[in-house]
């Protein structure tokens, strides 16, 4: 009846209100699991959930590059921009769905949780889709001129409306892909060996997945935008996004759901504005007496609260139970005094913090395939027999290097770590992929400097050369990015999954801009004597070669870092 009452007073105080217990106490109170909130978080494993996030995220990914893949081709001859504007207008819209994650996210983990997240999102891409397709369809939407050879530029109604279907992508598409993956990976059971194994060959499928999509796109969905009709090319993407939509609702009752956890941000900020509020008092020796609420368990990891930790101690000033808090009692205001388990939580993000750094200076490096590494296709031999490859193409054995790293992994490799009694670990994986990628730079800076000196004889080698680079990329790509998605899933706070997927991806962002930002520099800054720098505009002048080598001993330096940050992640997974 006792403890009734004090779920009843609580009940009648204001939001943020608890009632002041001992972290001792409290783990003293806490017997068992969770049992609240929603019973579908308890269901046994039913493989088709995961199948059908796989088979989600597969049409996702082919109706997204259905859009992205061929735009600038669209924007230039059906709806006659200009250069500058073409890049203005890509730049912004490219922006925006890398940021969307991050919003989707927050609103997942706050309010709407991952399905509902998904459900809604889906309706808003599925409409951005919609208008994109009606806007290739009808003659009245698009300039009546056009024929893909001179056109008349699009009046600001038709533009008005394409873009519109643009941004109604990127915010839709934002909304799944911050909860997709989290989704997918939640309907399996941590504490189930066999299920958790299963999880880590999970993730390794949903990126296989997103690149099968990407490929079918690249090749098919272009052909047909260009060779048949935008309309159909465009039209074919809208259905799998229709048809991904479907799916996943006719999963429902087979999924394991997990309900928001209220808002993450608004817990940080508490954290941290009650750690500031408390700055002249002591923390405490024994950590048993900072602040706990009773049956506070997460709703959604199904577990207990966080335990505390030794490292950052500043913030458990935040937890710290002052004179005026046991005044106040239970109507103890969340900006004056946090849970444990809240700063715990922010403890957790800031350890991901520096692997965070080191993941974005790796993506300034893998952002090269897109630009330098084209660049110097364009510099070479393109023809083989009597095919000529475009420089981008090779984008395409990039994704199909990535399935085939993927398979290996899954396989091979698996098998042979197994009969080893081995495991590679997130952080392992994080640090192979690093390792791929100063490999790859070198491959790429040794074949410029063949070239150059082929240039110097009269002869330009074949653009073949370039494929053991973008082969060694797909597999830093694999080891990397799918063990960094795995490892903020699984390391960080169980009430911000969305929100730490996210936060992955935006390093991937940051990385693109960076790019364009370091190159511009190291354009400015070789150009000492009025020579043409390491990057010109002709690369037979220039020496690209030195940019590679520099960039690759830019991240030979950021994998000393990451080793040094690793050993020090005191988290489940630290380099044993």
């Amino acid at each position: 009846m006792e403890v009734e009452a004090e779920a009843d007073a609580a009940a009648a105080a204001e939001e943020d209100a608890k009632p002041l217990l001992s972290h001792e106490e409290h783990n003293d109170r806490i017997m068992e699991e969770f049992g609240g909130g929603s019973s579908s978080y308890y269901k046994d494993f039913d493989w088709r959930a995961p199948a059908i996030v796989l088979g989600f995220v597969s049409l996702e990914s082919l109706g997204f590059s259905g859009i992205a893949t061929n735009l600038v081709i669209y924007l230039s001859r059906i709806l006659c921009e200009n250069n500058a504007s073409i890049a203005t207008s890509i730049t912004a819209w490219t922006g925006t769905s890398y940021f969307t994650p991050f919003i989707g996210a927050v609103l997942a983990d706050s309010y709407f949780g991952s399905y509902r997240m998904i459900f809604f999102s889906s309706l808003i891409y599925l409409a951005g889709m919609s208008v994109i397709t009606l806007s290739a369809l009808l003659p009245s939407l698009k300039p009546l001129s056009s024929n893909g050879y001179s056109c008349t530029s699009a009046i600001e109604a038709q533009k008005l409306l394409f873009y519109s279907g643009l941004y109604l992508i990127a915010f839709g598409s934002g909304g799944v892909k911050s909860s997709l993956l989290p989704f997918g990976a939640s309907q399996f059971d941590d504490e189930n060996p066999t299920e958790r194994l299963k999880k880590e060959s999970f993730f390794n499928w949903f990126y296989f997945c997103i690149n099968v999509g990407t490929l079918i796109s690249s090749t098919l969905i272009v052909w047909i935008q260009e060779d048949v009709s935008w309309a159909v090319g465009y039209g074919l993407s809208t259905l799998c996004i229709a048809a991904a939509l479907g799916c996943f609702l006719v999963g429902r009752a087979i999924y394991k759901l997990r309900e928001p956890g209220g808002s993450p941000l608004k817990r940080i900020l508490q954290v941290i504005v009650a750690s500031f509020r408390k700055a002249n008092l002591k923390a405490p020796v024994d950590a048993a007496s900072l602040y706990e609420v009773p049956d506070e368990i997460s709703n959604i990891q199904g577990k207990q609260t966080l335990p505390h930790t030794e490292d950052y101690k500043f913030l458990d000033k935040a937890a710290i139970i002052s004179d005026s808090d046991s005044e106040d009692g239970l109507n103890v205001s969340s900006w004056r005094l946090c849970t444990i388990t809240q700063v715990e939580e922010l403890k957790l993000l800031l350890r991901l913090f520096p692997i965070w750094l080191t993941s974005i200076v790796y993506s300034v490096a893998y952002a090269q395939m897109y630009t330098t590494f084209v660049e110097q296709g364009r510099a070479m031999d393109t023809k083989v027999g009597s095919f000529s490859v475009p420089p981008a193409s090779l984008y395409a054995f990039e994704v199909v290097s990535v399935m085939l790293w993927v398979l290996l992994c899954n396989t091979l490799i698996a098998d042979i770590l197994r009969n080893y009694s081995c495991r590679l670990s997130h952080l392992r994986r994080i640090g192979v992929g690093y390792f791929l990628m100063i490999l790859a730079l070198a491959i790429a800076a040794t074949v410029e400097g063949n070239r150059l000196k082929g240039v110097e004889n009269g002869n330009r080698i074949s653009i073949l050369w370039q494929l053991p680079q973008y082969f060694v990329l797909g597999g830093s790509e694999v080891f990397s990015y799918i063990a960094q998605l795995a490892l903020f899933y699984e390391q960080g706070p169980g009430t911000m999954r969305s929100m730490c997927t996210a936060i992955s991806l935006l390093a991937v962002s940051l990385g693109n801009y960076l790019s364009s930002v370091v190159i511009m520099v190291v354009r400015f800054a070789t150009k000492t004597g009025g020579g043409p720098g390491w990057i010109p505009d002709n690369l037979d002048e220039g020496h690209l070669d030195y940019f590679f080598w520099w960039l690759a001993g830019v991240c030979a330096v950021n994998f000393i870092s990451y080793l040094a940050c690793a050993r020090r992640f005191n988290l489940k997974e630290v380099i044993e």
